[in-house]
């Protein structure tokens, strides 16, 4: 998969998630099978606003060149993607979070994927 490509998508993610989070955090978390309270909302909100730097920073940086730059960009992304991953995963099968996470953990494997495949490109691959 192309940079470019990776980097569209997950600004499409981020500009979904992002939002709703930031806004209206308890519709979503409910939606997700998990409780609503204020220390709920206060990290739901803070995970907005980092959603909506990623959105900017993918967006902003999709037609980045090969560089020191794009590849600490992937580097970031990537641990990001891979944390979150794991995280979710943990809290799911925890019970935390309900059936519909599973797509959480589809999106956060995906990317995950997506940029460790940038990370590590086959040799003749230009």
């Amino acid at each position: 998969m192309k940079f470019k490509t990776v980097m569209i998508i997950k600004s499409i993610v981020c500009l979904g998630f992002g939002p709703l989070l930031l806004f209206v955090p308890g519709w979503l978390l409910n939606l997700l099978g998990t409780s609503f309270d204020p220390g709920a909302a206060f990290t739901g909100r803070l995970y907005g606003a980092a959603l909506i730097g990623n959105l900017l920073l993918t967006w902003l940086a999709r037609n980045a060149e090969e560089s020191t730059a794009r590849r600490a960009i992937i580097w970031n992304l990537f641990i990001y993607d891979a944390i979150g991953l794991v995280v979710t995963l943990i809290i799911l099968l925890s019970g935390g979070l309900g059936f519909l996470s599973w797509g959480i953990v589809a999106v956060y494997l995906f990317f995950t994927l997506g940029f460790g495949f940038l990370l590590f490109p086959k040799k003749n691959q230009h």
